[in-house]
């Protein structure tokens, strides 16, 4: 009697599980939807609600208005690069942070965390005039070598590593001659994978879709990143719609897949401090 009564709310919530997913999904098929209309179409009332037949055409007006490609590499390139190296020293400065104990560790820590509320906004005038001082205008280091150790990933790391990595492991590599890197590659890293996959999809999802940083040090066309490339083609009089749409889709592909390819770890990594409590 119990199981037959749970049924209905059971039923219940997944139906507002479905109905929510779907929500959350329409904007994502009606992109793709729009992107084989033409500008016509798009803003016909009803709008379109099924494929149309001009994405040959909406493509062919859109590589040839942009260096489309070279704008996904660059996107791509600055996208991995940042990933990769704020994977690596946001990991080494979490495992310092987490297992030694040195003079001013908390002080220090302490400051790390007071800048993640400084806001962002305030550092675009120093940012350009040090990019310019370093001479990177127009190129793809300025946009990922800036944020290769930020606050927000140290301390995600800081906190995932003390919970995670017992300090007895280390100690007994140690003792079996490994040096203190030697203990971050083959004791710490194997063990933080989650913490990796939540860190690694935020910082490549957060460096794809930089639109500020990217309007600020890139400056020609062959430099653009995706967002800065895709603005370029809204106009102040007319906008190609059914060539932007096209390439908002295509933008979009690369994320769909890397949260496919990773929402197990991101998972993990959210709820790992839970789990462990």
């Amino acid at each position: 009697m119990q199981a037959l009564r749970s049924w209905p709310a059971k039923l219940a919530l997944y139906a507002v599980l479905v109905s929510m997913a779907l929500l959350t999904a329409f904007p994502f098929y009606w992109m793709f939807v729009l992107a084989t209309h033409d500008r016509s179409t798009i803003f016909r009332a009803p709008p379109p609600m099924w494929f149309g037949t001009e994405l040959s055409a909406n493509y062919e007006r859109l590589v040839s208005t942009l260096p489309f490609w070279r704008n996904a590499w660059n996107s791509l390139y600055t996208a991995l690069m940042a990933t990769g190296t704020t994977l690596f020293f946001c990991s080494l400065a979490g495992f310092g942070f987490a297992m030694y104990d040195f003079k001013g560790r908390d002080t220090l820590f302490g400051f790390l965390l007071g800048t993640m509320m400084v806001p962002g906004l305030l550092g675009i005038i120093p940012y350009y005039l040090i990019m310019r001082w370093l001479g990177w205008i127009n190129l793809p280091r300025a946009l990922y070598a800036p944020g290769m150790a930020s606050a927000f990933g140290i301390f995600l790391m800081r906190q995932y590593i003390a919970s995670a990595v017992p300090a007895d492991l280390l100690d007994a590599g140690r003792i079996d001659g490994l040096s203190e890197f030697g203990l971050y590659r083959r004791v710490v890293v194997p063990l933080i994978k989650p913490a990796f996959g939540t860190l690694g999809i935020i910082t490549f999802v957060g460096q794809w879709n930089n639109f500020m940083g990217a309007l600020i040090v890139l400056k020609e066309r062959t430099a653009y990143t995706l967002p800065l490339a895709l603005r370029s083609l809204q106009g102040l009089i007319s906008t190609d719609w059914g060539a932007l749409m096209l390439g908002t889709a295509l933008s979009v592909l690369p994320l769909l897949v890397a949260f496919a390819v990773g929402s197990r770890r991101i998972i993990e990594g959210l709820t790992a401090g839970a789990l462990k409590g």
